[in-house]
């Protein structure tokens, strides 16, 4: 069992067995719960969010995030024609890196090709299907619990071994707030991000009648195979400016440029439960998906059929294959530097 300091888990509401990796390690579901009652469950496989219920204007609660109710149909979700990667962390780079390669210090690092000859979000094994070790747990005001993982050197080709944080805070003001740290022994590439599918009228529902705010003038431009340019795409009178807000589009599978550490960045809003997200991060994109060819044959949390429109992903990261384009935003972390991401989900009753 990889959790660390058992004694921290007594004051914890709720912590117990999830399931068995097919090594038989032990997988565990915890719970930070705040006092509006509002409820986050975490497991340590992939450090995912399973499940995340929030207090509506009536009194009552509802989850709001994609998932599975055991550790089998998250491992099995792996295996079909797109893995949906359901409140995950990826990384160790999430997105595209094209061709699946990138050069650090003159040297070419070749990555598994999972994504038409592309490599997408770490890779095969990334960091959604590793198991973490649970750090800290935290209770009282503000609960949070954090993960740790360590990504051998070669780790799915990457170069250098990497120590991985992640810290979930679930505040008094209704946020789900994500703290990342990482260092490496050797110079490589890094760019995690959250992998919740949000649908604001219940995991078991359409996300097509909900709308839908971006703070971003511009998004990447890309190709046939989702790879980028190396151009902007100005949004002016594009289809995809949400500047003012409207209704989920579908399909989309595209990054956005932000550029706000302390406004909202991105929204989304069910007039029907008058309830609205808002989403907050230091980095300067955030990738929006709905869509994949893999919904048709799930079942999701308490035997709901999930499909194409289930939910929505705001995936806040830097741009995807930046190691492959110098006027793309930093995304080396070097020997001896520390990688810092902070993202935060909050929840709000619109009136």
């Amino acid at each position: 069992m990889k959790i660390k300091h058992i004694s921290h888990f007594q004051n914890l509401s709720d912590y117990k067995l999830f399931g068995l990796m097919p090594d038989n390690e032990e997988i565990y579901s915890f719970e930070l719960t705040n006092k509006n009652g509002m409820k986050a469950r975490l497991i340590n496989y992939g450090a995912t969010v399973t499940s995340l219920l929030v207090p509506l204007s009536n009194g009552t609660l509802k989850d709001v995030v994609l998932g599975f109710d055991d550790l089998k149909s998250y491992l099995e979700s792996y295996s079909l024609p797109s893995a949906p990667y359901f409140g995950t962390t990826v990384g160790r780079y999430a997105g595209r890196i094209h061709n699946a390669s990138f050069v650090i210090n003159g040297s070419t690092f070749q990555l598994p090709a999972n994504n038409n000859g592309n490599a997408l979000h770490g890779g095969n094994f990334g960091f959604g299907r590793k198991v973490w070790n649970v750090a800290n747990v935290t209770s009282g005001e503000n609960p949070s619990i954090t993960f740790g993982l360590l990504s051998d050197d070669s780790d799915e080709n990457f170069p250098g071994e990497m120590h991985v944080y992640l810290t979930y805070t679930l505040t008094e003001e209704n946020e789900l707030k994500l703290e990342y740290k990482a260092t490496t022994t050797e110079d490589t590439v890094i760019n995690l991000t959250h992998h919740s599918y949000f649908n604001l009228n219940g995991h078991d529902s359409n996300v097509l009648d909900q709308e839908m705010f971006i703070k971003s003038v511009k998004m990447l431009e890309t190709d046939e195979n989702n790879i980028p340019t190396g151009n902007l795409t100005d949004l002016t009178g594009h289809a995809f400016d949400f500047r003012t807000s409207k209704k989920c589009p579908f399909p989309i599978d595209h990054s956005f440029v932000v550029n706000s550490k302390t406004e909202v960045i991105a929204k989304l809003i069910s007039l029907k439960n008058n309830l609205q997200m808002s989403v907050y991060t230091d980095q300067p994109s955030v990738h929006i998906y709905v869509g994949g060819n893999c919904f048709g044959q799930l079942k999701g949390k308490q035997n709901a059929a999930y499909h194409t429109s289930s939910g929505i992903c705001f995936e806040t990261q830097n741009f995807p294959d930046a190691p492959n384009h110098k006027n793309f935003p930093n995304s080396i972390l070097k020997k001896g530097q520390e990688y810092r991401q902070k993202t935060v989900y909050r929840f709000e009753n619109i009136n």
